[in-house]
């Protein structure tokens, strides 16, 4: 809950119009000198947070002269709320108590009496009133600086909790990834390379040949995300080589499948004309989806994937056909597509997929060519 502060331009003309009221009620025109020196002090308020000590001092003479106090108990606290030097601020209190005590031009100061020093007592709390209000006015200033300091510290200290509690679990997850990831990864790499020297099939050869690319590659992915991982801070890292359009021709060669790229005139276009790197990713990983669900759910399949730029959007279409083989039951999280449709819709585009009339499949993608930000 915020408090809705007056302003201070707003607040200073307050005080000046409060402080002519005063003059007004308190001096005649019939006293020239008196109503001169009180209009100075009145109108000086309206400076009284820039030069605070000057104003005080400017309304000392009114306060003597007459009885027209208001500017220099508004000086008096404006002074105490922005001055840490309580010495001065004693000794401007009993300036006050003296000039408002002091009837000049015939000054009649008389200690003896007893009406005197009941006056003297009632001045010198006057004085001290709006120092103390000042004064506590700063304090309270000062202890909200103070509460917003040990919130913002707080605040710093829960983000590095969370960050070094992130840190333990990227950590337990690196090692997990390294100790069991890696190391099965490893050994199909080890197995498919023995594979491929010890048949005489050239088909075999060249699927273990594939596995043990594949295998390779992913080890090289493994290790760099292992390193994201295990880093505790400092600039954030990609998890891999973020790729791009001009590498959708080696993902369709290395797909596993009989696949078929067909690129628009404009589709691939790279620098300042061309696509944003985050469109371009998106229809590589589009792709790389695609073509694995091929793979996965349909063997024996061929597929079509096709990159047009159509004006301002660009659309990807990966058509596939009947499968010739039963599908192997594989693991899935089932992620796959709604992942693509997520990042789609964050570019502000769509993902539709759905079967053909001949048994396929198609997934279809379609993005704005600048995307969002």
């Amino acid at each position: 809950m915020t408090s809705r502060r007056v302003p201070p331009p707003v607040m200073d003309a307050v005080l000046v119009g409060v402080a002519l009221l005063d003059v007004w009620v308190n001096v005649t025109a019939a006293e020239p000198l008196r109503l001169g020196f009180a209009l100075v002090a009145a109108l000086a308020l309206a400076l009284r947070r820039r030069v605070p000590l000057l104003v005080f001092l400017i309304t000392l003479p009114a306060v003597a002269l007459n009885d027209a106090i208001f500017a220099g108990l508004a000086a008096l606290y404006t002074l105490a709320s922005l001055s840490r030097r309580r010495i001065l601020l004693v000794g401007c209190a009993l300036a006050f108590t003296v000039s408002d005590m002091t009837s000049l031009p015939s000054p009649d100061l008389d200690l003896t009496k007893t009406a005197t020093l009941i006056t003297l007592g009632y001045t010198a709390a006057t004085a001290a009133a709006p120092v103390f209000l000042g004064q506590l006015v700063q304090t309270r200033r000062d202890l909200s600086l103070r509460l917003a300091e040990i919130s913002e510290a707080r605040d710093h200290e829960r983000l590095l909790t969370t960050q070094t509690v992130l840190a333990k679990e990227r950590a337990q997850l690196a090692r997990e990834m390294h100790d069991v990831v890696s190391h099965q990864v490893s050994l199909i790499a080890v197995r498919a390379g023995a594979l491929q020297v010890g048949t005489r099939d050239p088909e075999v050869r060249d699927a273990a040949a594939t596995i043990r690319r594949l295998s390779v590659q992913t080890l090289d992915e493994l290790r760099h995300m292992v390193g994201v991982l295990r880093a505790s801070g400092g600039r954030p890292a990609e998890l891999t080589p973020q790729p791009s359009m001009a590498d959708l021709q080696r993902l369709v060669d290395g797909s596993g499948i009989q696949a078929e790229l067909h690129t628009g005139p404009r589709a691939a276009e790279s620098g300042p004309d061309g696509l944003p790197p985050t469109v371009q990713r998106a229809v590589y990983r589009t792709v790389q989806e695609a073509l694995t669900n091929v793979r996965k759910h349909a063997p024996g399949a061929s597929a079509t994937v096709c990159v047009r730029r159509d004006g301002g959007a660009v659309r990807v279409t990966v058509t596939n056909t009947a499968p010739t083989r039963p599908a192997l039951p594989l693991p899935s999280a089932h992620y796959g597509l709604v992942s693509l449709r997520q990042r789609a819709e964050l570019l502000g585009g769509t993902v539709d997929s759905g079967p053909t009339a001949d048994g396929g499949y198609e997934l279809r993608l379609e993005l704005p060519a600048q995307g969002h930000v």
